[in-house]
């Protein structure tokens, strides 16, 4: 009776998203109170672990979501992003226009939201297209499923984030981090290839009509970007802190040097040093950008803060309604394992592809899972990192009309539905597929 109570409030969270369009957010709550008091808990408990599981997922990654969604905003407002990929086409040239806009995608998404990633560089895409005279709708589709990779897998974006806070790997986003970036390079490279076999055979309204500027003329158009150093401090300085920090805790020892090491090198403090290196890019130092911009970035961290926060509380309910000690009492010789893997894939995926948001997915299914592991002994760096991307590749598949990102797809590459769920759609299907099997032999590799 207690996995049916759980997996109610889960069709409850999923009912009121993807039917009733109600906000995750009371979503999450909803489906709290619902288990707490309906599993028999006593009814000021389910008060009490709704509060503690919201702040408390809050004391490991509020700020560090904050911070990667402030550095994502200057990078989009300054141009930044915008430089990175002209240096990406620069690197890779134009023979291989796919491939620079699956590298592009790749590396902005790190920071910027997919979403925005999509729009900011949508311009870029049109442009090459036209210049390398390849079908827009396979451009757009190298460029959306690059986004996506880095998007699902890699922190700070929220979503990875906050399912490693959940199943307890906060102290390991360095960890996290690393894996992500590896596991996020065959996930881009599938959709790549997909993208031109068969992106190529679309068709959309602009494809051999002169876009109204070439590719030189959108570069000039952004007036004076920042230069490349600034432009990839901001990413590539935060990751190297944690990679740091990582190390000397493995090291170990108390000297004043390590500690420092393991003081600049935990995600809030890398993160913030990350914020301080993108005021590099700011145009101007005034209130539009130190007032205005920052304030944006907060606006946009406000609802994905409520939502990790939410189900944090929905995870702490769960993990206290007795459950873990039921799951201890069971056989789970089966489930040993890299095949595991597959539980929070498949649940993710059901997830994602019932209500549309990758998020959502990523951090109901951390809730669900997080009481298994300790009984099936997963602890440690490795483990739980590996059991953050398992949970990134469900919350790939997969993207439909459901989606946002779907729609800001089909809206900026002119692409009808119909020929969106060949391309896009079933680029993500092959996607999540490709990282739950990479997912699994690292595990067989490195567990």
């Amino acid at each position: 009776m207690l996995f049916a109570v759980i997996l109610v409030g889960v069709l409850i969270v999923v009912g009121l998203t993807a039917w009733l369009k109600v906000h995750p957010f009371l979503a999450l709550l909803a489906g709290a109170f619902f288990v707490g008091i309906v599993s028999g808990m006593p009814l000021l408990d389910v008060v009490k672990h709704i509060s503690e599981g919201f702040g408390g997922l809050m004391t490991g990654i509020g700020i560090v979501i904050v911070a990667g969604t402030i550095i994502g905003v200057i990078l989009e407002r300054s141009g930044a992003a915008f430089r990175m990929a002209e240096v990406v086409l620069r690197v890779i040239g134009d023979k291989r226009p796919q491939l620079a806009m699956t590298v592009i995608g790749y590396i902005v998404s790190i920071p910027v939201f997919c979403d925005s990633g999509f729009v900011i560089l949508s311009s870029l895409k049109k442009a090459l297209a036209n210049r390398a005279k390849v079908a827009i709708a396979s451009m757009a589709v190298a460029l959306a499923t690059g986004l996506y990779a880095t998007h699902t897998l890699v922190p700070p974006t929220p979503g990875p984030i906050a399912a490693a806070g959940n199943i307890g790997a906060e102290n390991y986003l360095g960890t996290v981090i690393l894996l992500g970036l590896l596991v996020a390079i065959p996930a881009a490279l599938v959709g790549y290839f997909w993208a031109v076999k068969v992106g190529t055979k679309i068709v959309v309204p602009e494809d051999g009509e002169e876009f109204e500027f070439d590719y030189d003329e959108i570069i000039k158009s952004f007036g004076k970007m920042p230069s490349t150093f600034k432009s990839f401090f901001p990413i590539v300085l935060p990751i190297l802190l944690i990679a740091s920090g990582s190390i000397a805790s493995l090291i170990g020892g108390d000297d004043s040097v390590t500690q420092i090491f393991r003081f600049i090198g935990s995600p809030t403090v890398a993160l913030l040093i990350g914020v301080l290196a993108s005021f590099l890019l700011l145009p101007e130092m005034s209130e539009k950008t130190l007032y205005g911009w920052i304030g944006d970035g907060l606006k946009e961290a406000a609802p994905i803060l409520l939502i990790t926060a939410a189900g944090g509380a929905f995870g702490r309910v769960i993990s206290n309604t007795g459950v873990a000690d039921l799951i201890q009492s069971m056989n789970l010789d089966l489930f040993k394992g890299a095949l595991f893997l597959l539980v929070p894939f498949l649940i993710a995926a059901a997830l994602k592809t019932a209500q549309g948001s990758t998020t959502t997915a990523l951090v109901v299914t951390s809730t669900l899972i997080a009481p298994l592991l300790p009984t099936l002994g997963i602890d440690g760096a490795i483990p739980l990192a590996l059991i953050v991307m398992a949970i990134g590749a469900g919350g790939m598949t997969v993207s439909h009309v459901n989606d946002s990102f779907f729609w800001v797809i089909t809206q900026f590459s002119g692409m009808q539905v119909t020929d969106a769920y060949k391309a896009q759609t079933m680029a993500t299907l092959l996607q999540g597929i490709t990282t739950i099997a990479f997912t699994m032999l690292l595990w067989v590799l490195l567990v």
